[in-house]
């Protein structure tokens, strides 16, 4: 774990959604070295277990609360039980979102497909910041990251329709709410990553084709990994970015910057 005088996060308590794996976890590990208490809010109850005793292994403190970022009730409970059960809210982390494997363009995508992805990836954002922002409140102020993406600031051929609009909606939706709150000490700012190296982009990749297609358009010529992400985040969270409000935070490898690839 880090030092106290050197962790960025001593003596704050985070709250992160979907932080059972992915760029969850990799958040949930990292925040906690840097001397937060975490809140791990998942459905999925395992992986929120492994992620908490990993946590506490490296001597950091970390508690779980299974959670479906769906449900209101579930949502102010997660928010209550990281004011309970450590110090207060001093880092929302709205990071939980799916993405199903039909969705796709507007005609081929089931209305019950675009109705579970705007649940899940757009209304939980505003869950997490109607219950999240008074616990901010009443400790004093803090930070808001909300998950976007870069295909909220840039359209595709290859289409996933409800996912792409989730994701414009969440950094309307965060511009907003820093706008708003930034006079009451709290900060509010959208992450976009690019495509990041996880199993579920890994299996839409595995066509030579498919994969062939998208990595064309990578200047960098891969993916991101879920702690280059989670980087980004801490920064975010800390005081390192004090001054940082209300901004479309770009981690993409450069991809909405490109007109033509190197070769």
């Amino acid at each position: 774990m880090a030092d106290s005088h050197e962790a960025r996060l001593a003596g704050r308590t985070a709250l992160i959604t979907g932080g059972a794996s992915g760029i969850g976890r990799q958040a949930v590990e990292l925040f906690a070295g840097e001397g937060a208490a975490v809140v791990v809010a998942d459905l999925d109850e395992a992986g929120g277990a492994e992620t908490v005793a990993a946590v506490r292994a490296a001597g950091g403190r970390a508690a779980f609360i299974a959670t479906d970022v769906s449900r209101a009730a579930d949502v102010e409970a997660a928010v209550a039980f990281a004011e309970h059960s450590f110090d207060g809210l001093h880092v929302l982390f709205n990071n939980a979102g799916i993405f199903p494997a039909d969705d796709a363009s507007p005609v081929e995508t089931p209305e019950s497909t675009w109705d579970r992805v705007m649940e899940v990836n757009l209304k939980s954002v505003f869950l997490g910041c109607k219950y999240g922002i008074p616990a901010l409140e009443r400790a004093g102020g803090g930070s808001i990251i909300n998950t976007a993406s870069f295909v909220a600031v840039m359209g595709a051929a290859t289409s996933q329709i409800a996912y792409t609009a989730s994701k414009g909606g969440v950094l309307a939706m965060t511009r907003e709410i820093a706008v708003e709150y930034a006079r009451r000490g709290i900060r509010a700012n959208a992450l976009c990553p690019g495509p990041v190296n996880t199993p579920l982009l890994e299996e839409l990749l595995a066509d030579p084709a498919a994969r062939a297609r998208r990595m064309v358009h990578v200047p960098m010529g891969r993916l991101a990994e879920a702690h280059e992400i989670a980087r980004a985040a801490l920064f975010l969270a800390s005081d390192d970015s004090a001054y940082v409000n209300g901004t479309t935070f770009m981690v993409d490898g450069a991809i909405s910057a490109a007109y033509v690839t190197p070769e």
